[in-house]
């Protein structure tokens, strides 16, 4: 059903209603799994990101995503877990016994690749907010695991935060060598990964006014 609803609605809407134009597609490419980590300024970064993967791979990509938002009523709630596939966390811990990033590690540890907006919530279009420290946890934990950024320019756009209608613009995405935790801190891989986002935006922030 993810895999019917990704060939026939996602990728139209994604690559035909919008438009997408991609740099660095080769980072993603490769077996195994991926810590894939993006900006989010829009609901459409998840299809966005979720596009960019073949249909036959498409039921292993997991994205982390806010349980007191996507399970505000039940028909919201199937079809989050059981069409998108995301992986529920809760935001407040204190009303959870669980790990925060325990759904996360058991996908990584069946092998599947997750999605992480390390910034925690959607912001205003084309802004970056501060980047939480979770996907240097995760990578700490999984230090053969590949971290990957990328950066989604002119989702916010299509469609900012708080708004219903789509509106078709495309969007440029820029996709950077993977990451591994390595020598580094929590504190010092965060700081690299939220750098590297921010220099594919500046990239794509130039090529859209080079175009204009």
């Amino acid at each position: 059903m993810k895999e019917i609803f990704f060939l026939f609605i996602v990728k139209p809407l994604v690559l035909f209603a919008m438009g997408l134009h991609v740099s660095g597609r080769e980072h993603l490419q490769g077996e195994g799994s991926r810590i894939i980590v993006a900006n989010h300024n829009s609901h459409l970064d998840t299809l966005i990101l979720m596009s960019l993967f073949s249909v036959s791979e498409i039921k292993g990509i997991r994205p982390v995503a806010a349980a007191d938002y996507f399970f505000k009523n039940k028909a919201l709630k199937w079809f989050a877990l059981n069409i998108i596939g995301i992986i529920p966390i809760t935001r407040k811990t204190k009303i959870s016994n669980k790990h925060p990033l325990q759904g996360a590690m058991e996908a990584l540890d069946r092998g599947e690749s997750i999605i992480v907006f390390p910034e925690g919530s959607r912001g205003e279009a084309e802004q970056l907010g501060a980047f939480k420290s979770g996907v240097a946890h995760l990578a700490k934990s999984y230090p053969h695991i590949r971290v990957i950024p990328i950066n989604i320019y002119g989702a916010g756009k299509a469609l900012p935060r708080g708004e219903a209608l789509l509106v078709p613009f495309i969007a440029d995405v820029s996709i950077s060598e993977p990451m591994f935790f390595g020598e580094n801190s929590i504190a010092s891989f965060t700081e690299e990964l939220e750098k590297k986002i921010k220099r594919l935006q500046m990239k794509n922030e130039i090529k859209t006014k080079e175009e204009l």
